[in-house]
């Protein structure tokens, strides 16, 4: 892993000392309602998802992670974040995405992006749409709600570019 430039956002490879922070951003309400309690060995608790903390102005302001399907004649990526509730609204969220989505279609060759969103979170949503991806449908019953126990509908967004040969 490498580290990855955006206009604010730097994102480099999750490390131990920037696991209790990205904690304490996971347990805030707002950041909780999606991601649901923190898990006891979360950041490690994904082992094939790479995670990179996101830095602004050298500080901990989330993280992003991607899965990578490296099958020939199915090759995608599906991108997750979450952002500190308090720089929610700066733009910041758009240009994680947009960074991690160069790196994935620039150097690592994917020409299809994908992601469920909630489809009651319109902020994820729109903040999604800013990165440039839209929506192809709605996925249903796709995730539980940590709180209800029931299963809820996501939205199918996905970034597609043309695929190199």
């Amino acid at each position: 892993m490498t580290e990855l430039r955006g206009e604010r956002v730097t994102l480099v490879p999750l490390s131990e000392e920037q696991a209790e922070p990205l904690r304490q951003i996971r347990r805030h309400r707002e950041v909780a309602d999606w991601w649901g309690p923190v898990e006891d060995d979360f950041p490690d608790e994904e082992p094939t998802a790479e995670r990179w903390t996101v830095l602004v102005d050298g500080e901990v302001a989330g993280m992003i992670q991607c899965t990578e399907e490296n099958e020939p004649d199915y090759r995608n990526a599906e991108i997750d974040i979450f952002l500190d509730a308090g720089l929610r609204g700066t733009g910041l969220g758009p240009d994680m995405i947009r960074t991690l989505a160069r790196h994935l279609t620039e150097d690592r060759g994917h020409h299809r992006l994908v992601l469920g969103a909630n489809v009651h979170n319109a902020r994820a949503v729109r903040c999604y749409e800013k990165a440039g991806f839209r929506t192809v449908g709605t996925m249903h019953l796709a995730g539980r709600d940590f709180r209800t126990g029931r299963y809820e509908d996501e939205l199918l967004m996905e970034y597609v570019v043309e695929p190199r040969d």
